[in-house]
């Protein structure tokens, strides 16, 4: 199979997802079903991402959003922007999510610091943070790892 051809795939899976996460009629049951979107949405990118997904009362999607992009090796995450993003759609809870370039999606400290400081920042304003999900060759949940 071709490059364009795998993309085209890709690019056809994510549109099946991405209409099935579009409104807040649609639910996050597990960690898998995060997983499962966001491998196809981010990786295969040549740099990092951040994204959040924001859910409401019933972890129904809100709001899915790239906040931040960084370089080969990382991305500066700020809590303020994370905390604004979330009140402005009135999330309850969020999903953390950002991709690893290099395919390795186990956790570096600096993944595990950040995380703390948004749960803490989040946990000022009743926001609650579901998971931190690691995308590389496979993704890492830290709420299936006992990291939340």
């Amino acid at each position: 199979m071709t490059k364009t051809e795998e993309n085209k795939i890709i690019n056809q899976a994510l549109t099946i997802l991405k209409s099935r996460l579009s409104n807040a009629s649609d639910f996050i049951t597990s960690p898998q079903h995060a997983q499962d979107y966001l491998t196809l949405k981010i990786a295969n990118l040549d740099y990092e991402v951040f994204y959040i997904m924001f859910l409401n009362t019933r972890n129904g999607v809100v709001r899915f959003k790239e906040l931040f992009r960084g370089t080969l090796d990382g991305a500066s995450v700020y809590p303020r922007e994370v905390v604004k993003e979330a009140l402005k759609v009135n999330a309850k809870a969020i999903i953390i999510a950002h991709n690893h370039p290099s395919g390795i999606s186990s956790p570096s400290n600096a993944d595990k610091a950040i995380t703390i400081r948004l749960q803490k920042a989040l946990e000022l304003v009743d926001i609650q943070v579901l998971d931190h999900i690691i995308v590389g060759h496979t993704a890492f949940s830290f709420s299936e790892n006992g990291l939340l």
